[in-house]
């Protein structure tokens, strides 16, 4: 229930450790975004009114955290005679700061309240809203003088609306936040800097003439000493001579301009071709989203050379599209392949040669180079997940978290009320069975209502994504054959290009809405699961919705790529749908064009309308609708004093509250699928990707500065579930990859033909290898096609499939052709996943985890740690024994003035010891 206000975020690590949570209905979370537009000329008196709106009314202590209620005022009246509410109802319609005496105002108000309670109860009638407002009341008061007792300073505005909202402001002083840096072992600077070990030689030229030319693209912040660092510990109070402590006030936070350079060197599109400042984001929102927008931004760099790779393998295609063999014989006029019917009775038969363009446009993503550029980016995803590990190593060397333990996380509130209730009910119905120590904690049969929830839900909702998919299926299907009857010989002629293109929009729109009701589904069953910790719960979350919304992406791929044509049927035996609709089958180049086009309009749709549109309208748009709705309902002011201006408080409250970045990293893995899983399909993946990254990064940036309230801080050494996630990915594309380049394209059929089944080992007559013939007699009846003018002179048409002629003994049974292709597939794929695996396991055996420089600079401090503290205790030990040496001069010397001192002292104790006798008697110690 508490939120940060603009400050550094080395503030507190963990509020959960500081603070109490607060009582249900009592406080939300309040202001905690920063809206930067008064930053923006830089002027000094503007910056100081900024800073101002920060801080108590003394100016000194500043706002640390923020936390917001909505009131109402009591409209019951009192009856004659009634009296006050107490001094809990006076001190909520004062401005409150906390004193020196917390603990002891917070007992006697609780006290004076306890005792009025009877008689308010007796005299004053209260109708429902105002006794659940008298009971909020109550709960806040409570909580207030619970954090006063943790030792905050707070102080809140007077109430003088009918209804509204308050902000109750919180200081965390020098003594709390010293307390909670030790219970929480944050490394702090101490006094001791050494010297970080640079390379030598070629390394070091290189790195300096990378720098000089870099120099352009780094961000105008303070950066980080790379030569010196100061060694870090665990804070301690005991040892506080040990750390670089300057001013207790910028100990904890030493950037007050953050925010400003945040928005100027980061948040801005104008600076896309700026380096983040990843130090920067980290001081000021903490390490989890630093380490976010560090791994954001590794995945945005290492779209380059992909990028690259995949225009050169696209050009490839395009340069050699003209020397394509099976492509020219396609398009030549002069090769009659008479093909079959594409439907009963209304298609007529139709010559190879029209599908000219598809086979044309399949080859410039279905050529040999798409093999290679496959192999390319499996090493590609296994070198991008190993240089996250080194990158990820050295973040938490220079950001003191290599020593970071796992805390023992507090049980989330849901939790501990389901606990309750289930001791409760076991109190209730006490049997000799029960088992203590299972009430300590919720077992599987107190959480088996939830799985069962789980996973029956979960199961219905694959379903349900099965079923949109194949709703679209069915789309297409009757939509070709509905285009086929018609009379316009341009829309027979377009049928596919048209079918293909408005269900590709179909899928689209239907993966955009159930991407938003599966999101909120994974939430809702999460919690149905109360998993105990928020770490056990973000995990969980993260599954849940990961599985939803890849199957939902996908699965419409999934089809185009491994299903769609593979049970079709023959000529004279076709697999219908519904009586009459025949199983969609590809086009003549191969369904592989068809995959490209699904995977980009997807790929590129989900880019464009979910992370641009929807990440800047809906904020836009709620924010929106929240000032009218407060328009309406802002109620008049019960004093007449002149209004004020508003407060960085009221400001902030009116920005969007942070919900995690669970939505960030899922768009950024969805897409980091659809750049690996089907890569062979599309080799311009990559390079859209780029583009849209290189826009996501200042889009996030922005949003995160200006538009929501600023996140708390959460201390983290890695990315956590998300790295297994992407691991996992990276493994699928290998297989699928393999299933896509052996099954989907020809590039298997082709080097059967050339190496085995070609004359003279070149691809001349691959076309007329891979159609069979068909008798056109052996049509079903009431399926050949109706006003035909070339029917009669037709005997035989062609068909795609490596089948045995009509003239054979086992006409139209699968040939030989067929089976030494399919067991050729297999080996390929086989081969391929192999080949693939052994190179990836390969790269990451060369490639170390944590980097040398880094794990000798670990030793290195190690063992300067040690030297500094026992140096340190030398020279305590050499002032002790100083100390004493002079005593022991001065007390030959002064040997009378200490028999003087000693009867003086003797006088003072027998006065204290009376005094103390005295004070004994009118109190009690405790």
């Amino acid at each position: 229930s508490l939120s940060p206000t603009p400050r550094d975020s080395s503030l507190l690590c963990s509020r959960a450790a500081l603070l109490p949570l607060a009582p249900q209905g009592g406080f939300e979370p309040g202001a905690s975004g920063v809206i930067i537009n008064n930053y923006l000329d830089g002027t000094e008196r503007e910056a100081m009114d900024s800073m101002s709106g920060t801080h108590f009314r003394d100016s000194n202590r500043k706002v640390d955290y923020v936390l917001v209620y909505h009131y109402r005022k009591r409209f019951t009246q009192h009856q004659p005679g009634a009296g006050s509410l107490g001094p809990m109802h006076r001190a909520a319609s004062m401005t409150i700061a906390s004193n020196g005496e917390t603990k002891k105002s917070c007992l006697k108000l609780q006290r004076d309240n306890g005792q009025n309670a009877p008689q308010e109860a007796q005299v004053i009638e209260l109708d429902p809203l105002d006794t659940l407002e008298e009971e909020k009341r109550q709960q806040r008061e409570e909580y207030e003088c619970n954090l006063m007792a943790a030792g905050l300073e707070i102080e809140k505005d007077v109430e003088n609306k009918s209804q509204g909202l308050n902000f109750v402001r919180i200081h965390a002083t020098w003594q709390v936040l010293s307390r909670e840096a030790e219970l929480l072992k944050i490394k702090m600077p101490t006094k001791k800097m050494y010297k970080i070990k640079e390379e030598g030689g070629i390394l070091k030229k290189l790195s300096e003439i990378w720098c000089k030319l870099s120099e352009p693209l780094q961000p105008q912040v303070p950066q980080e000493d790379t030569k010196m660092k100061s060694l870090s510990y665990p804070f301690s109070r005991e040892k506080i001579y040990l750390y670089n402590i300057r001013d207790k006030d910028t100990f904890f936070d030493n950037a007050t301009r953050s925010r400003i350079l945040l928005y100027r060197e980061w948040a801005r599109y104008g600076v896309f071709y700026k380096f983040q400042p990843i130090d920067l984001i980290r001081k000021y929102f903490g390490e989890k989203i630093g380490l976010y927008f560090a791994w954001l931004g590794l995945y945005t760099e290492f779209l380059i050379p992909s990028s690259v790779v995949g225009i050169i393998v696209f050009l490839y295609g395009c340069i050699t599209i003209e020397s394509d063999i099976p492509s020219k014989e396609m398009c030549d006029q002069h090769n009659t392949f008479t093909m079959c019917p594409l439907c009963d009775k209304f298609c007529d038969y139709w010559n190879l040669s029209s599908a000219c363009s598809t086979a044309r446009a399949s080859h410039l993503f279905d050529n040999p180079a798409t093999v290679f550029f496959s192999i390319f980016m499996a090493l590609w995803a296994t070198m991008f997940l190993e240089q996250w590990k080194r990158l990820q190593m050295r973040l938490s060397y220079f950001w003191d978290l290599t020593g970071l333990d796992e805390e023992e996380e507090h049980p989330r509130p849901e939790y501990e009320t389901k606990l309750l209730q289930k001791k409760l009910k076991n109190k209730n119905m006490k049997t000799e069975n029960t088992n203590e120590n299972e009430e300590d904690k919720l077992t599987w049969n107190d959480r088996m209502p939830g799985y069962a929830a789980n996973f029956g839900l979960i199961l219905f909702m694959i379903t349900l994504t099965f079923s949109a998919v194949f709703g679209v299926i069915v789309y297409r299907i009757t939509t070709s054959a509905a285009l086929s009857f018609s009379t316009n010989e341009t829309t027979r002629s377009n049928v596919r290009v048209t079918v293909t293109a408005t269900a590709v929009i179909i899928n689209l729109v239907v993966i955009l809405i159930l991407d938003e009701i599966y999101g909120a589904v994974a939430k809702w069953l999460t919690e149905i699961e109360v998993p105990k910790t928020e770490k056990t719960f973000e995990e969980r979350l993260i599954l849940k919705a990961f599985l939803l919304k890849f199957v939902n992406s996908y699965a419409p791929i999934f089809y185009v790529a491994f299903f769609k044509g593979r049970f079709v049927g023959r000529p004279g035996h076709y697999v219908y749908v519904f009586e009459g609709y025949r199983m969609e089958e590809c086009a003549p180049g191969g369904c592989l064009m068809e995959l490209c086009i699904q995977l980009s309009i997807i790929m590129l749709g989900k880019q464009l309308i979910q992370n641009n549109l929807f990440e800047i309208g809906i904020p836009k748009l709620k924010k929106l609708i929240r000032k009218m709705k407060d328009e309406r309902t802002e109620p008049k002011k019960m004093d007449t004093s002149q209004p004020k201006d508003p407060q960085q408080w009221d400001l902030d409250y009116t920005l969007e509250p942070f919900t995690g970045l669970t939505p960030e990293y899922m768009e950024m893995i969805i897409q980091f699928g659809f750049v690996t899983l089907f890569v062979a399909s599309f080799p311009l993946a990559p390079l859209f990707a780029l583009l849209n990254n290189i826009i996501e990064v200042r889009l996030d940036a922005k949003k995160f500065v200006t538009e929501l309230r600023r996140p708390d801080t959460v201390r983290a050494k890695d990315i956590g579930i998300w790295y297994n996630i992407l691991s996992g990915i990276g493994k699928l594309s290998v297989i699928i990859n393999a299933f896509v380049i052996a099954v989907t394209s020809d590039f298997i059929p082709r080097l059967m033909y050339q190496y085995t089944y070609s004359q003279n080992g070149s691809m001349h007559g691959f076309i007329n290898h891979t159609l069979s013939y068909f008798n056109v007699s052996h049509l079903k009846a009431g399926t050949q096609p109706e006003n035909s003018p070339f029917a009669q002179n037709i005997l035989f048409c062609r068909f795609k499939d490596y089948r045995e002629p009509p003239w054979s003994q086992n006409q139209y049974e699968f040939s030989k052709q067929y089976w030494a292709v399919l067991s050729a597939r297999l080996a390929f794929v086989i081969l391929f996943q192999n080949l693939v695996m052994f190179l990836s396991i390969l790269v990451d055996w060369m490639i170390p985890d944590i980097p040398k420089d880094i794990s000798e600079q670990i030793k290195k401090e190690k063992s300067v740690l040690v030297d500094f503290f026992l140096k340190e205790e030398h020279e305590k030990l050499k002032l002790v024994e100083s100390f004493i040496t002079h005593d022991k001069r001065k007390h030959k010397s002064g040997a009378e003035d200490q028999r003087i001192r000693a009867a003086s002292l003797s006088q003072f104790n027998q006065s204290q010891k009376g005094s103390i006798a005295s004070f004994s008697s009118q109190h009690t110690v405790v």
